[in-house]
């Protein structure tokens, strides 16, 4: 069964925690050989969450309008005098961030959630930025219409100090979690979301650093790792493929990447065969030349 789903929420925890990255990882939101009015928005944790989200002084909706009407007009000239797509991009962006000027603001004024739902995110929920606050927005976004939204938490890159640093991972991550698959499936928009936590790669069984009680940590381990579905078109209650004893090599009913992409498209509605975009001369597919939808995970 194919579905096509109105939202698709992806929970991805990474690898580095150090707050320097933060340019590095800017590139991890590019929208590859795809124009860039595919490139998605992101949220910043402090101030207003998208740059340039107030109008100036002096300038109203109306006049916003206006003047976006005027552009888009002198834009369209030169689309059809060039073709070029990137004009089409600076056309929808124009009107996506006009548009975000009027529903962003409604959007993260949580002040509205009943104080049950609040409770359920846990005690960070209200803090902006904090990965329990971004579990709610999410749930906000779903309900908006919203088509693709990453929750992205840094820190699991843990070498070092892994005893004391993955028990706050598991604060901030646990309960937030749980409490935004269960408010979607509450609001009945679980059905048609599709729920993604996963990162690029796992970690050792064996340790690494001084070996310590207190300070000891585990390696980058690519070649098997977990990341779990749920929500639309997904079997509930199935764990599928095995590690070796040692969780050193994939044993039994391995996931590549290109079959797990493959499965995501098939849960969005899309032959990943098919779906094709011209690029440099060339048809790409967003599985390349690879993947199998693994129908053992579907409903």
């Amino acid at each position: 069964m194919a579905w096509n789903l109105p939202a698709f929420v992806v929970l991805v925890s990474q690898g580095s925690g150090n707050p320097t990255d933060q340019p590095l990882y800017d590139r991890l939101w590019g929208s590859g050989f795809l124009p860039s009015r595919y490139q998605g928005v992101k949220f910043r944790s402090k101030g207003d969450p998208v740059l340039y989200l107030s109008d100036p002084p002096g300038i109203d909706a109306a006049a916003r309008r206006e003047m976006l009407d005027d552009l888009k007009q002198l834009n369209q000239l030169n689309l059809k005098e060039y073709g070029d797509p990137e004009i089409a991009t600076r056309i929808s962006q124009y009107e996506l961030a006009f548009r975000m000027q009027s529903s962003v603001p409604e959007l993260i004024d949580i002040s509205q959630e009943d104080a049950q739902t609040l409770e359920s995110y846990g005690p960070e929920v209200t803090k902006p930025g904090s990965y329990a606050y971004n579990c709610l927005l999410a749930r906000r976004m779903a309900e908006r219409g919203v088509r693709f939204v990453q929750l992205f938490h840094r820190g699991w890159d843990q070498h070092v100090f892994l005893p004391k640093q993955i028990a706050g991972q598991c604060r901030d991550t646990d309960q937030p979690t749980a409490a935004l698959i269960a408010d979607l499936k509450q609001r009945g928009l679980l059905d048609d979301t599709l729920v993604i936590w996963g990162g690029e790669f796992g970690r050792t069984v064996y340790c690494q650093g001084t070996l310590t009680m207190e300070d000891y940590g585990r390696d980058h381990h690519p070649r098997c790792f977990t990341a779990w579905l749920a929500g639309a078109g997904v079997k509930s209650g199935l764990s599928f493929g095995q590690t070796d004893d040692f969780s050193y090599n994939v044993a039994e009913n391995g996931v590549h990447v290109h079959d797990f992409h493959a499965t995501i498209l098939h849960l969005l509605g899309i032959d990943h065969t098919r779906l094709t975009f011209k690029f440099q001369g060339r048809d790409y597919r967003l599985t390349d030349v690879h993947g199998k939808v693994v129908k053992e995970l579907l409903a």
